[in-house]
């Protein structure tokens, strides 16, 4: 499929629900039931075909085809589920996932979102057939996983992760499920919780470094706890020898906890602010104050403490607040989307979401530090209206949430492909821009302006996230690379405490697929007709004075009717016609090389009278451009001629003048296609 049709395609489904948590996509197109009933029809086990027990989906280094890690035999009397999924059915094996323990261990302290990833009616007993599904989130749409039950193991015991009573697989499954998804199980090692939480949640997640917390931390804590946000956290390492290793209060460095609850209780007369903590290995507990067995609990009433305090050895834990932000390093909040819970007595965060892409020679312009390219990245346009009820922090303004979050991170791990390093900026909307769609703010705004927000720093994360406090107004959010020309997809999502409204700020091109293809196109003319440079390029191409005499004279008929008194262009006209595209062409070859580069073709095209989205550039880039993305003369009005073409095609299919045309198949394709290749 081209990445037109994709594109297209995509559009579709989102328009008819398709991607919802109501209707996830089917990952690889295998559809749960059918293959069920498939099986049981034919009396045989499911064995899933695009994740076979083979060396491949285990890994393709550390738990390659050789790797000693990777032998054993299967299992026998599995269940799925044992008395309801519990913390102490997630532990550790030999992979380095505890980042998604930690995220599936809180996950079991929500019924109704482990429900969506864990969809009922699974058993290894009633209609069983060797097949089971869970539901994930991946990058702005829910997909639907299919597995089989075979499992890797060792010895006669599961090689990852396990449940601590022996027998019960969910939570086993759900781990082959997700390193299925990520393309293999080596690919799930090393990563932070917030990874897991977005991926089972659809909700967006927000880092705090508990060196810097801010005074409200904990409150924000409890009220995340409260709207039923997945919390985690970490200590930090400093060299590749402290992965993992224990410190003498029995805190695992470099591991990833869950944070399950946040109170506070009445000790000798004062309030202590205490954070319940759980490991997700299901053993190794904090042994300084308020663990387990501590003094400190004596002073607690017996009553209160019997709420909170279960002494047991299931890696599950309390701690004092101070203690918390003093021994380990990060905390990790997912924030849920509205429509995660269904409780109608919690607050919910309104939300909105964009994809776009950082396409080499159009949208890959790096961060601001390359001021030739920057104003070429993607742009989105948010408009704050009402401030926060109770803020936490006493501030007035408007609260948002600002994620950016690039495609694929893992399963190029396979290929030894390095994350992006990304970051995203805010500009606040002024002036004649305000209110405005399908509008493109270029070098005279974005680089005589500075930002007034923007993530801390550009990292190499699958994600970059940042809470924000801004006035009232319009904010065009740029999402980028820190380096121009590097190629990428991604999300970027808007979390915001009130209600907000979002705008197109790139010129619109929408075009949707069914049973016809609805195409709106915006097109519009400065200084001179340009049917002029239509004219000019047949110049270029034919080299005939005389028969360029004859062609200028029809069009200028063509395009203003019989009522203008002429006898055709002079050579003197035509060379004034020629002189008018090289003087556009040369104002933007700004190094007087002889070309202009990809990124100047916007500014180009639009002085010639086109305003382009980043889709079109896209594909005149693909078409005109050279392998160093530079464009010369000739490219340049070539590309001309065939826009020409297109609008003028649309400008004759449109009768209506709606700004809309349908068009069946066929003529997609002999009239489309042909106006853009």
């Amino acid at each position: 499929m081209s990445n037109i049709a994709k594109v297209l395609s995509g559009r579709q489904d989102r328009g008819e629900g398709v991607g919802t948590n109501e209707k996830a996509i089917p990952f690889n197109k295998q559809d749960y039931q059918s293959l069920k009933q498939e099986c049981l029809a034919k009396g045989t086990l499911f064995c899933d075909p695009t994740f076979p027990a083979e060396s491949d989906s285990l890994g393709y280094n550390e738990l390659g085809q050789q790797s000693p890690k990777t032998r054993g035999e299967l299992c026998s009397k599995p269940q799925f589920i044992v008395d309801g999924a519990e913390r102490t059915d997630i532990c550790q094996g030999a992979l380095g996932d505890c980042w998604l323990l930690a995220a599936i261990a809180s996950l079991t302290l929500e019924k109704e979102i482990l429900e969506r990833v864990v969809p009922h009616g699974q058993s290894f007993t009633e209609n069983y057939a060797g097949i089971f599904h869970f539901q994930f989130w991946q990058y702005g749409q829910w997909v639907d996983v299919v597995i089989d039950d075979r499992l890797p193991t060792r010895d006669g015991k599961l090689l990852f992760v396990h449940s601590a009573e022996g027998s019960e697989f969910w939570s086993a499954l759900m781990e082959k499920a997700y390193a299925k998804l990520n393309g293999s199980y080596e690919a799930l090692s090393g990563g932070w919780s917030t990874e897991g939480f977005e991926d089972f949640t659809g909700g967006i997640a927000e880092n705090y470094e508990l060196n810097k917390a801010p005074p409200h931390l904990f409150k924000l804590m409890q009220k995340a706890l409260t709207l039923g946000s997945l919390l985690g956290s970490s200590i930090q390492i400093t060299s590749s020898r402290e992965s993992e290793a224990v410190t003498s209060l029995k805190l695992v460095k470099g591991h990833a906890y869950s944070i399950t609850g946040a109170e506070e209780v009445n000790s000798h007369g004062r309030l202590v602010q205490l954070v319940r903590i759980r490991n997700p290995w299901g053993q190794v507990e904090w042994a300084g104050p308020w663990s387990d067995n501590s003094k400190e609990w004596s002073s607690v009433q017996p009553e209160e403490k019997a709420k909170l305090v279960h002494l047991a050895e299931d890696g599950e834990f309390w701690m004092a607040y101070s203690d918390f932000i003093q021994h380990f390093s990060k905390l990790e909040i997912c924030n849920l989307t509205p429509d995660t819970l269904s409780s109608e007595d919690v607050s919910r965060w309104n939300y909105n979401q964009f994809e776009g892409d950082w396409k080499v020679g159009s949208t890959a312009g790096g961060c601001r530090n390359n001021p030739a390219t920057f104003c070429s990245n993607p742009q989105f346009v948010i408009k704050l209206e009402e401030e926060d009820d109770d803020p936490l922090d006493g501030e007035d303004g408007c609260t948002i949430l600002v994620g950016l979050m690039q495609k694929e991170s893992r399963k190029d791990k396979r290929f030894g492909r390095d994350l992006n390093t990304i970051g995203f900026t805010i500009y606040k909307v002024n002036g004649y821009f305000r209110g405005r769609n399908n509008i493109h703010l270029g070098p005279d705004i974005l680089l005589r302006q500075q930002s007034i927000a923007g993530n801390n720093t550009f990292t190499n994360l699958r994600e970059v996230s940042e809470r924000f406090k801004l006035p009232p107004g319009e904010y065009a959010i740029i999402p980028s690379t820190f380096e121009p020309h590097r190629k990428g997809s991604f999300i970027l999502r808007v979390f915001a405490e009130k209600e907000f409204y979002s705008l197109s700020l790139s010129l619109s091109l929408s075009l949707s697929l069914s049973l016809s293809l609805s195409l709106s196109l915006t097109h519009s003319h400065t200084h001179t007709n340009i049917n002029t440079y239509v004219m000019y390029i047949l110049y270029i191409h034919i080299h005939k004075e005389k028969k360029v005499f004859i062609i200028l004279t029809r069009f200028l008929f063509f395009h203003t009717g019989t009522d203008v008194k002429t006898d055709g262009f002079s050579m003197e006209t035509c060379r004034h016609i020629i002189s008018l595209l090289d003087e556009v062409f040369k104002k933007h070859d700004t190094d007087n090389s002889g070309t202009m580069s990809s990124h100047e073709m916007r500014d180009a095209m639009k002085e010639a009278g086109f305003h382009l989205n980043n889709d079109v550039l896209q594909v005149i880039i693909s078409r005109y451009a050279n392998q160093q993305y530079a464009i010369d003369f000739d490219c340049f009005v070539g590309s001309l001629i065939r826009l020409e073409m297109l609008f003028k095609m649309f400008k004759t299919l449109d009768k209506k003048n709606s700004g809309k045309i349908e068009l069946d198949i066929l003529q997609v394709m002999h009239k489309c296609e042909r106006g853009l290749k």
